[in-house]
């Protein structure tokens, strides 16, 4: 059993989670399972009448919260790994410039990951350190996945490929959509629907992820809270040339005023539904636009998967939205899909499919924090 703490540093905000009786192999048969001894949030980091003026003093903030007795590691969550990091990697110095290295890939979120990395060593030089990545989960994918059609050798030397992100979220899910169906892991499809104000869509095949949604960038794919999701490369090229837009202004209408936001005004899924029910067009159009886009995957990688065992709903908006749920699996009867209005209304980790359906629907919270511990207690506990 390990006793972890858990850092997760968002672009402002930060979380942590300490856990003690961490099973290795996730399997719980040591007994008990994992305890929470402390967990927290902290909020509007450097925000101008927020709360701490950086990371660093956050990290120090929780640090000095929390009982350090006994740590056997720190769990880090890291947004981008790049081509370099496929598994849970104990930080030294190489991979901590390695990390930086990957700075430009992920701008918003790895400097805040590596300020985190920094101030733990610094306070907790006797504890291992471990980075797991994003990404890491979706190193899996083949390479007819994870290539773009565009010019190889410039692909190659600015490291242009599909990445994929919220593999923590992912792999948890997936391996807990097979316990929840009392199925073997390495058996079951999964299609695991992760839909909070970021979204992805992820193909999970016996444990492998072979299909994810977001991309070189977590841009890509599904529409999200304020990010676009897929579109036709031109409109960028069009509103460069024609609207007179630069790199940086279209960077900022596609990650922070465009999906919900930008068809309905409002990016939160829970005011798009009230504006739905008050009859207001715009929010109408942004919630068909956004289902459409999840049938049109789930569709898509059911056919990729051939036997699909499962889809799971997850994240804020996955585990609370029935509307989405219904409305983006509406149709999909004659492919052994259907979702039990009943079952949809209820709460907690759940299926929502009729009894006799082809395929198991699944409602599951996430807990990449605790994806994390694990990864981490089997890290250190295999050397």
């Amino acid at each position: 059993m390990s006793r972890i703490l858990v850092v997760n540093c968002g672009s402002s905000s930060l979380k942590y989670r300490l856990y003690d009786h961490v099973d290795p192999d996730g399997s719980g048969s040591t007994g008990g399972g994992p305890v929470v001894l402390g967990q927290g949030v902290v909020e509007r980091i450097g925000e101008p009448d927020g709360g701490p003026p950086d990371h660093e003093s956050a990290v120090r903030q929780v640090l000095e919260r929390i009982d350090r007795t006994g740590l056997t590691a720190v769990g880090h969550r890291v947004v981008h790994g790049g081509e370099r990091f496929a598994a849970p990697t104990l930080i030294d110095d190489e991979v901590f410039a390695e990390i930086s290295e990957l700075v430009p890939l992920a701008p918003l979120h790895n400097p805040a990951n590596l300020t985190g990395i920094e101030v733990t060593r610094q306070l907790l030089p006797e504890v291992p350190q471990v980075a797991v990545f994003d990404t890491a989960f979706h190193r899996t994918l083949p390479d007819s996945a994870s290539r773009y059609a565009i010019d190889s050798a410039t692909a190659d030397r600015y490291g242009i490929r599909r990445y994929g992100f919220h593999g923590t979220s992912h792999a948890y899910v997936s391996r807990r959509t097979a316990a929840l169906l009392g199925r073997a892991y390495e058996e079951t499809n999964t299609i695991t629907l992760h839909l909070g104000n970021g979204a992805s869509a992820c193909a999970v095949a016996g444990g492998r992820s072979i299909a994810t949604s977001m991309g070189m960038s977590p841009l890509e794919g599904l529409v999200m809270g304020t990010r676009s999701g897929d579109l036709d490369p031109t409109v960028l090229l069009h509103l460069h040339r024609s609207a007179g837009l630069s790199v940086d202004e279209i960077d900022d209408l596609l990650n922070h005023r465009s999906g919900l936001l930008g068809l309905s005004g409002a990016n939160d899924m829970r005011e798009v539904l009230r504006r739905r029910a008050a009859g207001d067009p715009a929010a109408e159009l942004a919630f068909q636009v956004y289902c459409r886009r999840l049938t049109f995957y789930v569709g898509g990688y059911l056919a990729l998967l051939g036997r699909l065992d499962a889809i799971t709903f997850t994240a804020g908006v996955g585990e609370h939205a029935a509307p989405v749920r219904s409305a983006a699996l509406a149709g999909l009867e004659h492919l052994g899909v259907a979702v039990d209005p009943d079952r949809n209304a209820g709460a907690g980790d759940r299926l929502i499919s009729p009894d006799g359906a082809g395929v198991a629907v699944c409602v599951i919270a996430t807990n990449e924090e605790l994806e994390i511990a694990r990864q981490a207690a089997t890290l250190v506990a295999t050397g």
